[in-house]
């Protein structure tokens, strides 16, 4: 008789647990098992228990390349679902062998799970079992994650009809589910009661609007309230504000943005110009040239109002970023002026609430929306049909998956769909949004997803105080240096990589669905080296983590105070100077009710609904050799390090930037 020592880990999560009868079929290299019913003496398979059995086999099975979990009937009870973390078997000579699992097992059926060693199928060849499991796995996934076309020129996306038709491995926790609802609920209360939903008039005066935040309020939003009229922080906000992907050096003043010295000479000076300051890389540029046509949405009957402005900023001597000047729309003309810091209060004033209006539409459909979690649905759907969870890269990027099909799924149910929060308070509504994400589609390229690529395309590279890219860089290093060490483990040569037919099934069908199969953007439809692949998977999960963290985390505290960052406008942009005032103003921004709905949802989409897990925190083992386990450490160890240096820095800041410390930032996009 040959004794295998069997342990059982259940989640630890509320409902993990079952009452169903589980039994065990180890199959070994030369023999495979009894099928073994796995049953102590009273509850067995409770949430968070590990469980110890005893399992008798007539001889050695030899190595145990697999295990069959069998989920049966116990008496009268009805079936109810297990989660099972993992399982680990002691073979007769002391052997161990690791089966992580980490999936609920819904029904009756029977599941099989491969030794948790990571392998390619060039490692399967001569191994037939296994290399049957690994198709049988990705059939099955492929018919539970299918591709939906949701816009013709949208990257594809999950498809479901609404979230409970989700699988049940990718919905969100219970944990997470209760304070998600709760924070929704809390919300919307506190604003009920206040009186806000549903009113259709105009603010009364600025000051009124601080009661919408009464009862939640951070020490940003309230930074933000307090200085969001002042030029130098209307400039910071382009660096280190939910949006730090617009600004770019001007080297040159762009034709139909006809600015001349003797209008910044207000702000530069006496003793320099446009030409000496271009020439000092001193001048930058934010263009909303995308927006240009893209009609208002209507609110409530009343049609609302879009701008694409052009906005030119000046790297001023005390290091501050100052806008110089700004055009509402991209054709010059004698309608469409050009506002100064040097014009009246309010038509200064106003010209900068539209650029922030214009860059909550730019922010929320394409830096957040597609860039982060559409892109992030993509990657997600594609690692699910085309990598089995044998394969070095399932283990590497799930964690970085985790909730985003529900996340995105809701989104679209509630957000961006007709009625959504897009349709019901924004100027760009769901029709804008559609057309918005159309165009950017066109436009979106390797390089703008790959954040040194990016800075150095936009000549940002040397701004100071810019602190999403210090801290961006250092998380993307980061993140390279643990993909890196991954890569060296299981890819010992660029032929290993040219010959991973399931690699380069995941990176086809991202570039497929993802991308549209539109080469200029320049993204990979294959991978052949080593540095490649490194950089390709250093995007995904910088995209799926720290990107998402960068553009989501500070949405309350930076558009909770709404003239900040006005989702609509309920005027045309002016096309004159000299006539706002702040009754006009008041007349133009959202109403009542529009600046509560969407108070409630910055608050909901920035708000942790716990069961979070930092970036780099893995509780799921799904490697199971040591070396990976010491790139883990190793990365975990220089994050702990990035986040010190953060703190460290933001000590000694007014305004601290925090959105990129390591600990807060998220796996995967989940929120």
């Amino acid at each position: 008789m040959a004794l295998y020592k069997v342990m059982v880990e259940t989640g630890s999560f509320l409902l993990a647990g079952t009452f169903d009868n589980i039994s065990i079929t180890l199959v070994g290299l030369q023999e495979v098992g009894a099928k073994s019913k796995l049953d102590n003496f009273g509850r067995d398979f409770l949430p968070g228990a590990t469980d110890l059995y005893h399992i008798h086999e007539k001889q050695d099975l030899g190595n145990i390349e697999l295990i069959r979990l069998h989920k049966e009937p116990f008496l009268f009870f009805s079936e109810n679902s297990w989660f099972c973390s993992q399982v680990t078997v002691e073979s007769p000579t002391g052997k161990i062998y690791h089966f992580p699992c980490y999936r609920w097992i819904e029904g009756y059926l029977t599941v099989e799970l491969p030794e948790g060693r990571a392998t390619l199928t060039s490692a399967e060849v001569h191994n037939p079992l296994l290399l049957r499991w690994r198709e049988n796995e990705l059939k099955e996934r492929r018919e539970t994650y299918k591709w939906k076309v949701y816009h013709k020129d949208f990257p594809r996306c999950i498809d479901v009809g609404n979230v409970a038709e989700l699988d049940s491995n990718v919905k969100y926790s219970i944990t997470k589910s209760l304070n998600f609802a709760h924070t929704q609920t809390a919300s919307t209360l506190e604003i009920q009661l206040e009186g806000f939903f549903g009113r259709q008039e105009s603010w009364k005066s600025l000051e009124d609007l601080k009661r919408v935040l009464w009862t939640h309020k951070t020490a940003t939003s309230e930074y933000v309230s307090q200085h969001w009229r002042e030029d130098a922080f209307f400039g910071y906000q382009f660096l280190n504000g939910v949006n730090p992907m617009m600004i770019k050096k001007c080297n040159k003043i762009p034709d139909n943005f006809p600015v001349t010295d003797s209008m910044v000479a207000y702000i530069l000076g006496p003793k320099t110009n446009l030409a000496a300051e271009l020439q000092r890389g001193k001048i930058f540029l934010v263009d909303f040239k995308i927006l240009e046509g893209i009609p208002g949405n209507l609110l409530n009957g009343h049609q609302q109002y879009m701008a694409a402005p052009l906005c030119l900023l000046y790297h001023s001597p005390q290091d501050e970023m100052i806008p110089l000047a700004i055009q509402l729309n991209q054709t010059p003309g004698s309608e469409n002026p050009i506002f100064l810091p040097s014009d009246n209060e309010w038509d200064w004033l106003l010209a900068k609430m539209w650029v922030r209006s214009s860059n909550f539409s730019t922010h929320q459909a394409l830096t957040h929306f597609l860039r982060t979690h559409v892109f992030a649905e993509v990657f997600c759907i594609s690692t699910l049909r085309q990598l089995p969870m044998a394969h070095p890269l399932y283990k590497l990027l799930i964690p970085h998956h985790r909730y985003t099909l529900q996340i995105n799924a809701l989104a679209r149910e509630r957000l961006i769909g007709p009625g959504g929060t897009f349709d019901q308070s924004t100027a760009i509504g769901v029709a804008g949004l559609n057309e918005l994400i159309s165009r950017d589609m066109q436009a979106v390229t390797y390089t703008s997803i790959c954040i040194a690529d990016n800075l150095k395309s936009r000549e940002v590279e040397s701004v100071p105080n810019f602190y999403y890219r210090d801290d961006g860089l250092k998380i993307w290093s980061a993140i390279e240096s643990y993909v890196s060490g991954i890569v060296d483990c299981y890819y010992k040569s660029d032929e290993s990589i040219q010959t991973d037919p399931e690699l380069q099934a995941w990176v086809g069908e991202i570039f497929k669905e993802g991308f549209l199969e539109r080469k200029s953007s320049g993204v990979p439809s294959s991978l052949q080296t080593r540095p490649e692949l490194i950089k390709y998977l250093t995007m995904v999960i910088f995209t799926s983590s720290a990107q998402h963290a960068a553009v989501n985390s500070g949405q309350f505290d930076f558009l909770a105070w709404m003239p900040n960052s006005p989702s609509t406008m309920r005027q045309p942009p002016p096309k004159t100077k000299g006539t706002a005032t702040l009754e006009s103003v008041l007349e133009i921004l959202p109403e009542v009710g529009t600046t509560a709905s969407m108070m409630v949802a910055v608050r909901l989409l920035s708000t942790e609904p716990g069961d979070m897990r930092p970036l780099g925190t893995f509780p799921d083992e799904h490697f199971t050799e040591e070396e990976p386990k010491r790139c883990i450490k190793a990365f975990q160890e220089r994050l702990s390090q990035i986040s010190a240096e953060i703190e460290s820095r933001n000590a000694s800041l007014p305004l601290k930037y925090y959105y990129l410390n390591p600990k807060v930032i998220e796996n995967s996009v989940s929120i």
